[in-house]
């Protein structure tokens, strides 16, 4: 029997970063940041992230590419990765995302691509926690509650799990 289901998102948008409160603001002026540090010599294309973890604490990354392309790293999967090494045991609370195109800080938000979604769904998965996403642009700000609004239907270890007989 045919079954039509819906999915309703939601998120909030804001028109100026001022509307935020402060660690949020904190959080993307330290992704504009490490945006400005990227290695994008191929695309010019330098996308910025930054953590705040449970304890308050900040870490970021950039995207590094690699002429042997798609060798390179997102700035979503940097920084997580420094989280993992740098602060073990400690849990990721928000994370957001910046970029600069053409030396500009981007007019629109840009979302993480489809890897970074699925590490991003992974770390909520692993902690037990939702990690919230703010994506930043000059023209707008979105924040989202969790990854689950970014990536619905989240491939996870229950996917993977063989049923016991």
């Amino acid at each position: 029997m045919l079954s039509i289901k819906n999915i309703a998102l939601s998120y909030c948008e804001y028109d100026t970063v001022d509307e935020l409160e402060a660690m949020d603001r904190e959080l993307i002026n330290s992704a504009i940041q490490a945006a400005e540090s990227a290695y994008a010599p191929y695309s010019g294309f330098r996308v910025g992230a930054a953590v705040r973890l449970d304890t308050g604490e900040t870490v970021s990354g950039s995207n590094v590419e690699n002429a042997a392309f798609p060798s390179g790293t997102c700035a979503e999967r940097c920084a997580l990765s420094a989280c993992w090494s740098g602060y073990p045991g400690k849990k990721p609370a928000a994370l957001a995302i910046a970029a600069i195109s053409d030396g500009e800080f981007t007019d629109d938000p840009v979302p993480p691509c489809g890897n970074c979604r699925q590490l991003i769904a992974e770390e909520e998965m692993r902690h037990g926690k939702p990690v919230r996403i703010i994506l930043s642009g000059r023209k707008k700000t979105l924040v989202f509650e969790n990854s689950k609004i970014l990536l619905p239907f989240q491939f996870n270890k229950n996917n993977i799990t063989r049923a016991q007989s």
